[in-house]
This record gives structure tokens, sequence and C-alpha cells, in this order.
């Protein structure tokens, strides 16, 4: 364990009950966040590779624009 967490988990430590299953709660909602986005990213690097290339090859032929943030970002 980092010392950084071994702070946080002692400042933790001196809440109250009720706050203490509060930052737990949240911690462990944040770590499942995190492993579902690890597991979707991975799960889709087949499709972000194929629209990489495709991106790539619509750049070569010159099928692309430069980005005009009032173009392409009118409400902004």
């Amino acid at each position: 364990m980092t010392q950084l967490l071994e702070r946080a988990f002692a400042a933790a430590s001196k809440l109250p009950d009720s706050e203490q299953d509060a930052v737990a709660s949240l911690m462990l909602a944040e770590l499942e966040s995190e492993r579902r986005w690890t597991e979707t990213f991975a799960a889709t690097q087949a499709q972000l590779s194929a629209l990489a290339d495709e991106a790539l090859r619509e750049f070569e032929a010159g099928e692309t624009q430069l980005m005009n943030l009032q173009r392409d970002f009118p409400n902004n």
C-alpha cells in the first residue's frame, strides 16, 4: 500500500462510522467503474483500430479537412 493511500485510510478512520461507510462506498464505486471502463475499452480495440485505419486512409486520400471551431461547433 502506498503512503498516500495509508494517509487517506488513516484520515478516514477518524471519521464517524456513517462517514467512513460513505467514503468506502465511493471508493468501491470508483474502483468498479474503473474496472468496467478497462473491460469495455479492451473489448473495443479491434473496432477502434479499424476506425483509426479508416481515418488515416481518408486523410491520405485528401478526404479530410482541418477542424474549424466556428463551422464544426457552431453552438459554442
